[in-house]
């Protein structure tokens, strides 16, 4: 099983090595090949999307599973919701059965927020927990914002560096925690379990 998932490229080196330890304890005997497409930024849109997800299902090496994993908060107001954008990346794709969409609500750094004594500990500030769903968390001030408010308050003064720090939060950390605090989180990992035939999360 080969699955391809795109990703913003700073998520990618943030994400990916903790997102396979967790996989492969999972499924053990089973691990897809998981190979992760960063881009610079975020991932492709329209038309571009759809060239991009047929050439890795149809190329030298054609992948078995397509997934397309972006923020819902991108800075440029194309998306409502969760499902406005996983309905508009399947929209620009069409109807390849192979093509699954995924976000994370409302960016990638919800899924940091249920470590967040990690967090403060790291940013060297303790201000409250910005609530108790993270997913919740939305455009007016998305959680990467919250995340380098947080830093910048701190004893350290030091920026919010994702591919830093968002690694230092996850290391060592059971990624069950925050997908039973962000349902689109567990919807994802447990595409990537259900696609290789394993158990997913409850």
């Amino acid at each position: 099983m080969r699955i391809e998932v795109l990703v913003e490229g700073k998520t990618e080196s943030a994400f990916k090595p903790v997102l396979l330890n967790f996989l492969r304890s999972r499924l053990p005997g089973a691990m897809p090949r998981l190979h992760f497409m960063p881009y610079d930024g975020r991932i492709p849109k329209e038309g571009k999307l759809r060239r991009v997800v047929e050439n890795l299902l149809s190329g030298r090496e054609p992948a078995d599973a397509v997934i397309a994993l972006t923020d819902v908060y991108t800075g440029t107001g194309d998306f409502a919701d969760a499902n406005d954008a996983k309905n508009k990346m399947q929209q620009w794709v069409g109807n390849a059965a192979e093509f699954y969409p995924h976000v994370a609500l409302h960016d990638f750094e919800a899924w940091l927020l249920p470590y967040w004594s990690d967090i403060v500990k790291l940013a060297g500030h303790s201000l409250n927990r910005p609530g108790a769903c993270p997913e919740r968390i939305n455009h007016n001030r998305p959680p990467a914002r919250r995340l380098m408010e947080l830093f910048q308050a701190g004893r350290t003064r030091k920026s919010y560096n994702k591919p830093r720090d968002a690694l230092r939060i996850l290391r060592d950390k059971d990624l069950a925690v925050a997908a039973n605090a962000c349902p689109e989180l567990k919807l994802f990992i447990n595409r990537i379990i259900l696609l290789a035939g394993g158990r997913p999360l409850l």
